[in-house]
């Protein structure tokens, strides 16, 4: 009898504590906080949450648990002055929260809110345990999502039905990739890369995404998991073999082939099996690619659909809206209602038909669609924003008659944890009456973000609103803008990835003042996380936008063969790469380690932990293999400033490049001449180097790397920042 009413006293407290998920989410932001709100879920066809005040406890009311969560938000930035957010996602709330002083409502006609592209996956959380999956599920709900992609585990399924087929482990682990190349075979790009995987992974992901998905569910989300649109491995055609930046794409069967309907069927089963029926499907046929011969693309796409609806009659496509996908002649054939496209970069090169480089003059027909941010692409470090165009486009959404079907906004980024100011922007926009400027917004947004309003702090986010978080309306850029410390050195140096369109936007001595500015109230500030946080990100900005300076000043040295100048600017090149690394030292959140210590953290042996390490250091560095990595363009795309990798990946590099410059023009090596000007030539050692041999030891060495922060970041900022 005692222990059963030990049980039930158990169960008792339980329920009390987490008597909905709500009061689970306030206990993980604080313990006890539960106790200090009314929660209030009403029944209503309106999307809305209201802010309301009774007794000494404010009250926060909603028709979903999803929108209670949003106005909770809401009520802790715009009430409470307490910001959650990537670097923070806990608070010390007070003992008495302050009052709402007048209801206050908030409702929205965007009902289905979006999150995560599938390269998230892959470059932001291919080692993420449920702890740190937790924490991202409560971010999600605090910022309105909804209707998120849910593709961990995606590989359980098509281990299950290729071994259900006949296939065998070693073809199994010959299609499917490792876990940071994840992303590139769901959306048929690649196979095998970065393999083969232990069986323990299976297991595992299939555990973390049953769990992701019960609290998705908890929450009221409706997840998107991956759907069937005929791919297959490669080894299954007789066809010839498709090339994505040099590695084999795996192959597509196309809607007259038997195995099309036989793979779909047991393709959903087996879906079902493991994580049950879902209301949307996530599928992206010919991503990135030409289409196959032969095939018709209206008819490859209602084959997609109907197996889907086979499968799940209820269900809805989702499918990406980038740049030729999905393509118009598919859209055509399908009957409107049953698709929704995601317009993937709406705050840049919007599809929907208002002007852009990629405007489709009617949109995406009679189809629904959703207007999305991507902001980041290849989780690249650095401030980014479209501050004007994003308020601009999306206020657009309310009187364009090209928006008459948009059904929902999202958040598309390739990766997350950076740049909140643009996420916070995004996600409060539609549940906002009017559209604001960029200077109201600001003005509560700074008061929100350190708990209290600083006019010396807001003048420094002018500047960087109106500089880097503004790039303007023709600016195609992907993501932000990158630092020349992660460039492959060379003679010429912009840009660092491939295909990143980067162009000069804003001045570059801006973000230094905005250091300048917030380095004057740092002392206030101490011990604020969001604050230190801002400060070495704006101070890391400011140091990348003074090397690019300084490297365009030593290479001028160079070509006037003025070699002292040269000598004083390439170190002092060479120096800020250093402080940057002990700067970025200070916060987790810019260590190498944090990203490494995640992925040898879920092996079970030894040899699995060195794969996902080996994972972890190839995506940020060559991605690829020689191959892919030089001719196919990967090299250096996912690069990360981070500290760790600074020291020891880039600078080496740039150490042996200017070593051998200065070699030149001591007269150690011959500097080969074109014409009247020297000018670097094929032959010249510099030009000649082999950086893919330099790079691929550091992907293969385990050396340790630790996720603990070093020193303090203000009196560090202080340090650096006063002597640019």
């Amino acid at each position: 009898m005692k222990r059963l009413a030990l049980l039930l006293i158990l169960a008792f407290s339980h329920s009390l504590i987490f008597s909905t998920p709500i009061d689970g989410l306030l206990e993980r932001i604080d313990r006890g906080a539960s106790k200090k709100f009314v929660i209030q879920k009403v029944k209503s066809d309106a999307d809305f949450f209201e802010l309301d005040q009774k007794g000494s406890k404010p009250v926060i009311r909603g028709n979903s648990w999803v929108n209670i969560a949003t106005g909770l938000n809401w009520y802790l930035k715009h009430h409470a002055g307490i910001h959650l957010t990537w670097n923070q996602m806990t608070a010390k709330l007070p003992a008495q929260m302050p009052a709402v002083a007048k209801r206050e409502r908030h409702e929205t006609d965007l009902q289905l809110r979006y999150d995560f592209n599938y390269c998230t996956f892959s470059y932001s959380m291919p080692f993420w345990d449920w702890e740190r999956w937790q924490t991202e599920l409560d971010w999600m709900v605090l910022h309105g999502i909804n209707m998120p992609l849910a593709a961990v585990g995606h590989e359980c399924v098509w281990r299950n039905m290729l071994l259900r087929l006949g296939y065998n482990e070693e073809q199994v682990a010959q299609f499917i990739p490792g876990p940071a190349f994840m992303a590139w075979w769901e959306m048929n790009n690649l196979e095998g890369w970065g393999g083969p995987l232990p069986l323990s992974w299976y297991g595992r992901q299939e555990k973390l995404q049953k769990q992701i998905l019960r609290r998705m569910k908890e929450y009221g989300m409706k997840p998107v998991l991956p759907g069937y649109c005929g791919m297959i491995p490669s080894f299954l055609s007789d066809g010839p073999k498709q090339k994505w930046n040099g590695f084999t794409r795996p192959a597509i069967l196309l809607p007259n082939d038997e195995r099309f309907d036989q793979y779909a069927q047991i393709f959903y089963e087996e879906t079902r099996k493991l994580y049950g029926e879902a209301e949307y499907y996530s599928m992206d046929p010919f991503h990135e690619g030409n289409l196959p011969a032969g095939v018709n693309i209206g008819e490859m796409g209602k084959h997609i659909l109907a197996t889907m609806k086979k499968a799940a009659p209820q269900a809805k496509w989702v499918v990406q809206g980038w740049n030729e996908n999905p393509r118009p002649d598919m859209l055509e054939a399908l009957p409107a209602g049953e698709v929704i496209v995601l317009d993937l970069f709406s705050e840049c090169s919007p599809m929907w038909g208002i002007p852009s480089r990629f405007k489709r003059e009617n949109g995406y027909g009679e189809h629904d669609w959703m207007f999305c941010m991507l902001e980041n692409f290849g989780a690249n470090v650095g401030l980014h924003g479209r501050m004007d165009l994003l308020l601009n486009n999306f206020a657009l959404t309310r009187t364009s008659p090209m928006a008459k079907h948009i059904v929902g906004w999202g958040l598309t980024m390739e990766g997350s944890e950076n740049n909140p100011a643009m996420f916070e922007l995004m996600s409060e926009l539609p549940w906002m009456k009017e559209i604001p400027t960029k200077e109201q917004w600001l003005d509560q947004y700074v008061k929100a973000r350190y708990g209290r309003f600083d006019k010396t702090i807001r003048q420094a986010w002018q500047l960087i609103a109106e500089g880097i978080y503004n790039a303007p309306f023709g600016n195609y850029q992907q993501g932000p803008h990158e630092s020349i410390f992660c460039a492959r050195p060379g003679f010429d140096c912009f840009q660092v990835s491939s295909w990143s369109k980067m162009n000069n936007y804003y001045d570059p001595t801006s973000t230094w003042e905005a250091a300048q500015l917030m380095l004057t109230v740092a002392d206030q500030f101490r011990g604020n996380n969001n604050f230190e946080y801002d400060l070495v990100d704006v101070c890391r900005q400011a140091i990348a936008d003074r090397g690019r300076i300084v490297y365009n000043r030593a290479m001028a040295d160079f070509k006037s063969c003025d070699k002292k100048a040269f000598r004083k600017d390439s170190e002092e090149f060479l120096q800020l790469l250093l402080q940057q690394d002990s700067l970025l030292a200070t916060r987790s959140e810019f260590r190498l380690g944090r990203w490494t210590e995640q992925a040898r953290s879920l092996g079970t042996t030894l040899q699995e932990s060195d794969l996902y390490e080996w994972n972890a250091r190839v995506q940020i560095t060559t991605w690829g293999n020689r191959y892919c990595a030089n001719e196919g363009g990967l090299r250096d795309y996912a690069h990360k400033e981070w500290q760790g990798i600074l020291r020891d990946f880039y600078y080496p590099r740039w150490k042996h490049f200017f070593g051998i410059l200065q070699d030149e023009l001591d007269g150690r090596l011959p500097m080969l001449a074109v014409g009247n000007s020297y000018v670097p030539k094929k032959g010249n050692p510099a030009v000649e180097v082999d950086w893919y041999a330099m790079e691929e030891p550091w992907t293969l060495d385990h050396t340790p790397y630790t996720s603990v922060p070093e020193g303090d970041p203000i009196e560090m900022a202080k340090r650096f920042i006063k002597n640019l």
